[in-house]
């Protein structure tokens, strides 16, 4: 058996038997602290006293100076005795508190357990298991009606090829610009003159026709 199933085991014994809980165990040691406090004080201010009686009488009377060293070394042997039942004393009551502090921890982690074990009872890891099965294969077909719907209508072209095609058309037109560029004229352009006698030539030429169809007719 460890030795904390002894200590816990133990603690169980004493309680049954009335003995003190943890928690006032703890409360008397502090309060036993205090109280060896507090007489640490008084003996501590007796030794100043002591030491000042001394020095006060020095060698004019030194029956009554040495009494008083004599009483002052009895006090300091008494303060070293607290100092030492004090550490003792906290030793212990830091001891206990962790003690009592693993207990409520084991404790309160033993009532975890049980919950957890209460939980777990009626969980089926073969229906988890297929739980899981039936999640990863909805979002499987999750993800198939979201790419059918986000993929366009229709025939689908390659970009690469219409990039090309439309770069092809281009050269054409640019090569066709180059050959459709109009030539300077070698000939004279007529001046406005000459043009305004061949039109008054014309219109006498439509007349005589004119006249000419009239007298036909007559």
């Amino acid at each position: 058996m460890s030795k904390i199933s002894n200590l816990f085991k133990g603690g169980s014994k004493h309680k049954s038997k009335g003995g003190p809980s943890a928690q006032e165990a703890i409360h008397k040691l502090r309060e036993t602290e205090e109280m060896l406090t507090k007489k640490q004080d008084y003996l501590e201010k007796r030794i100043e006293q002591e030491l000042a009686i001394a020095k006060k009488h020095g060698t004019k009377n030194k029956r009554a100076a040495l009494q008083a060293l004599k009483r002052k070394k009895r006090l300091e042997q008494q303060l070293t005795q607290i100092d030492g039942t004090l550490s003792t004393i906290e030793f212990q009551r830091e001891a206990l508190e962790n003690s009592h502090t693993n207990t409520e921890v084991l404790k309160n982690m033993g009532y975890a357990a049980k919950a957890m074990k209460k939980i777990h009872e009626n969980t089926d890891l073969g229906k988890i298991d297929d739980l899981m099965a039936d999640i990863t294969e909805q979002q499987d077909v999750a993800q198939e009606i979201s790419d059918a719907i986000s993929r366009p209508f229709g025939e689908t072209f390659d970009e690469d090829e219409l990039l090309a095609e439309l770069e092809e058309l281009e050269q054409e037109d640019t090569d066709e610009s180059m050959g459709e560029l109009p030539s300077v004229p070698s000939s004279k352009l007529p001046s406005s003159r000459s043009n305004e006698r061949a039109t008054t030539r014309r219109k006498v030429e439509e007349e005589d026709n004119m006249r000419m169809l009239a007298s036909w007719g007559t």
